[in-house]
């Protein structure tokens, strides 16, 4: 079983990854789709879908865990 600690510092190393992954595809993507997005743009953009991971993750993380204790799978 992964304490909450551990849930939560291995879901924001994983999104932080993740993050420098979507910042540099949208500015390798989004020109080639048409979107002209500035710096700070892109910026925005990226850590809110980051935030949003994080929060995604790590509540996903949790509730697998508690069924997993819950039902001992």
């Amino acid at each position: 079983m992964q304490t909450k600690r551990g849930s939560l510092i291995e879901t924001i190393s994983n999104i932080v990854i993740g993050l420098w992954v979507s910042l540099i595809l949208n500015a390798i993507l989004f020109p080639l789709l048409g979107f002209n997005l500035s710096h700070k743009q892109n910026i925005t953009l990226t850590l809110i879908y980051t935030v949003v991971s994080i929060v995604r993750s790590y509540s996903l993380r949790r509730l697998f865990n508690w069924v997993s204790i819950k039902y001992k799978i």
